[in-house]
């Protein structure tokens, strides 16, 4: 299934790609197209979390309250993480040669500090900067975003390099 999906969705970038192969390469193409989708998906499910899900209002767990804000940007994370993850392992960043395991553990603590920047982002942007909360998630997500590809690019789908034996090398 995800192999099916992958080729329907390479298929489709990788057309819409042709008229700016001599600017972009492909792999960034493919990371702008499906982080972008993935980011207007997470923007589309916190703006609807937080106006209408929450309505605005504060979540009370009893032993912790979680303000609206930060609230809806658990809830739009919860789907665009796996959704991202898949995307980046099998349609942007194909070439990696790392584990499927290891690529998750380091996309795991790539988005643990994904979290602790769209946190404080947030926080300071709608807590300190006084911007509506939509508006300061976008500016939140761009900068979180180039951290994230640069991070991705070069540590969690990184490709290993394979050093083979030369048996003509002299000992």
């Amino acid at each position: 299934m995800i192999i099916g999906a992958r080729n329907i969705i390479t298929g489709i970038i990788d057309f819409f790609h042709k008229p700016f192969v001599k600017w972009i390469d492909l792999q960034t193409f493919r990371y702008l197209a499906c982080g972008g989708s993935n980011t207007v998906l997470d923007i589309l499910i916190y703006f609807i979390s937080y106006n209408f899900i929450l309505a605005k209002q504060p979540v009370d767990l009893s032993f912790i309250t979680i303000s609206p804000h930060i609230a809806a940007f658990l809830i739009s994370f919860s789907i665009s993480f796996p959704l991202g993850f898949l995307l980046s392992k099998y349609v942007v960043f194909t070439e990696s040669n790392l584990k499927g395991r290891v690529q998750l553990f380091r996309y795991a603590v790539l988005v643990a500090i994904n979290i602790l920047l769209n946190y404080v982002f947030l926080k300071f942007f709608v807590e300190w900067c006084h911007l509506y909360p939509t508006p300061a998630k976008i500016i939140t997500t761009a900068i979180v975003a180039v951290f994230s590809y640069i991070s991705q690019r070069n540590f969690t789908f990184k490709v290993k390099e394979v050093y083979a034996e030369n048996s003509d090398s002299v000992e």
